[in-house]
């Protein structure tokens, strides 16, 4: 007769990445405060000691979760940044303003995550490095526009500012509701165009 299993498994394959996959799950469905390692352990199918292997407490998931996410994005924006070299400015802000908002609107609740300001010490510098990262992707874009003549000479990161808090306010407006997701992403080039060209009439 075989024997029965009194407990549940310690080890799970790749555990780290089950564990991130499952609680992925459950932000979306349940929101962060939904999150417990004892929880995600029992939704993995593991003891509740295991996920202690990877993350000694749920900051330290959360933050994990927000790299994850990170590194998606930074993926999609790096992506959107390869339009070619006959692409102009608009065409490759465009291009990076759309990678970004596709991102917030299918990751609604990771990308709240992702800019909570409370982290685990030993996360904060590898959570600073990736929010540098996926900025980077816009300032590289304004500072090789300026050397084109594209666009205003000045502070590439404070031009970086003001458009990052333009797509973001986007992607919070399509997270509260107060947006349509298609339309937000119907009306993203005119956004991006009057982000470039301000509204003074010409």
């Amino acid at each position: 007769m075989p024997r029965i299993p009194t407990s549940r498994p310690y080890h799970h394959g790749d555990l780290r990445a089950a564990l991130l996959q499952s609680a992925e799950r459950t932000l979306r469905e349940k929101g962060a405060a939904a999150l417990s390692l004892r929880e995600l352990a029992r939704a993995t199918g593991v003891s509740h000691a295991a996920p202690g292997r990877h993350f000694k407490d749920k900051q330290a998931l959360l933050d994990a979760l927000a790299l994850a996410g990170y590194e998606r994005l930074n993926q999609a924006l790096a992506a959107a940044a390869d339009t070619g070299p006959d692409a102009d400015f608009e065409q490759r802000m465009t291009a990076l303003a759309r990678a970004y908002l596709g991102f917030a609107i299918d990751n609604p609740e990771l990308l709240e995550l992702m800019f909570a300001r409370k982290h685990e010490p030993d996360s904060s510098g590898r959570l600073a490095a990736a929010v540098d990262q996926s900025l980077g992707a816009l300032t590289r874009t304004f500072a090789d526009a300026q050397e084109r003549g594209e666009i205003v000479q000045g502070d590439p990161e404070r031009i970086t500012l003001v458009a990052a808090a333009g797509l973001h306010g986007l992607a919070a407006l399509v997270a509260g509701c107060a947006l349509d997701a298609e339309e937000a992403l119907a009306g993203l080039d005119t956004h991006v165009h009057l982000l470039l060209h301000g509204l003074k009439p010409r």
